[in-house]
């Protein structure tokens, strides 16, 4: 096997993507950003008999976070978030009420942080976390083996929203550019919410990377 195994599952009534990835032999797992219908990422979970042992978040919008407490008291996983998006975590039942939502949990601290240039591990493989602000301060992707789990940044077509408090539209696209677009063109986009993509397509026909 030349790469770790990976699921998408498009939950919530934000349809934001939680990213499964795990490694064949071991089933060594992580979650990247747990949304809103935890029992059925568990049940995916248990399905494929992993053994998960960190969920790592690319930033602390509230869809992102939605299942984190759910995952971890079933997984004893750990939490990672960058530092700069902690506020956003620590605010996420307050950005739920905003939508008009009221059961929303009240979220346990991230048992860590994680920074850039920091390598992450699922099994045998290695992630390297890259900070990629302006759709949020603290906003990072995970890059490896030919993935990249983008969040809410790099989207087919698109690119993350910037009007949200600490968003913005510069900021983004130099995160994008540097760090992201640097990356080979066959480069799988896991994204936070729609159809994944590749770098290279997105670097030809993505409207809002065009000069």
């Amino acid at each position: 096997m030349t790469a770790p195994q990976v699921l998408g599952i498009a939950n919530g009534m934000f349809e934001e993507n939680t990213w499964l990835v795990w490694d064949g032999p071991s089933r060594a797992a992580v979650v990247v950003d747990p949304g809103e219908e935890s029992a059925r990422i568990l049940r995916e979970i248990r399905d494929r008999d992993l053994q998960v042992q960190a969920i790592w978040l690319t930033h602390g919008h509230l869809d992102h976070v939605w299942g984190v407490d759910d995952v971890r008291a079933a997984t004893h996983a750990r939490v990672l978030l960058h530092a700069l998006d902690r506020a956003w975590y620590d605010r996420s039942r307050e950005q739920a009420l905003y939508y008009g939502i009221t059961a929303f949990p009240q979220l346990a601290p991230p048992d860590d942080e994680c920074w850039h240039g920091e390598v992450l591990s699922v099994g045998p493989w290695r992630f390297e976390v890259r900070h990629v602000p302006g759709h949020s301060p603290g906003h990072v992707a995970f890059i490896g083996h030919g993935l990249c789990l983008s969040g809410d940044v790099l989207f087919n077509d698109s690119v993350g929203r910037t009007d949200l408090p600490g968003g913005d539209t510069a900021t983004l696209v130099r995160s994008i550019d540097e760090q992201l677009l640097t990356l080979a063109d066959d480069t799988r986009v896991l994204p936070g919410h729609g159809p994944e993509t590749t770098i290279g397509r997105e670097r030809r026909a993505n409207p809002y990377l065009q000069r």
